[in-house]
């Protein structure tokens, strides 16, 4: 069974060298493009939430596999066409970079959307 991590800090503690270095970078352009999100465990990977969860991120054994739900994988399809992608998954191969601008635009449109949600929930309440 695998480990379940209580925060990010004890999951990144599970990685060293170029995989830290890729799940920081990652990190650090989430927290500067969604910076209202609030880091949580949810999963068992790290996630950046405000309403709702927005993106979710982990390390498999030959990429790091980001999560933006269907909608931000679908919203995205053209850019996202040279990697491996899955109804709300995405797989970034441990030996290419890691496409930062990408990430960050997708979880832009990620956190609008939630907000639109929000207050459309909010109007039938």
């Amino acid at each position: 069974m695998n480990p379940k991590p209580q925060s990010v800090e004890e999951y990144f503690s599970w990685f060293s060298g170029e995989i830290l270095e890729k799940l920081q970078s990652i990190r650090d352009t989430l927290r500067r493009e969604i910076p209202e999100a609030k880091e949580v465990i949810s999963y068992h990977m790290p996630a950046f939430r405000t309403t709702e969860v927005l993106v979710y991120y982990a390390v498999a054994k030959n990429h790091i596999g980001f999560y933006p739900t269907n909608s931000g994988v679908s919203e995205f399809k053209k850019e996202l066409a040279p990697y491996q992608t899955s109804k709300g998954a995405i797989q970034f191969p441990h030996d290419r970079p890691i496409p930062l601008d990408l990430i960050a635009e997708i979880a832009k449109f990620r956190l609008l959307e939630a907000k639109e949600r929000a207050v459309k929930k909010k109007k039938k309440a």
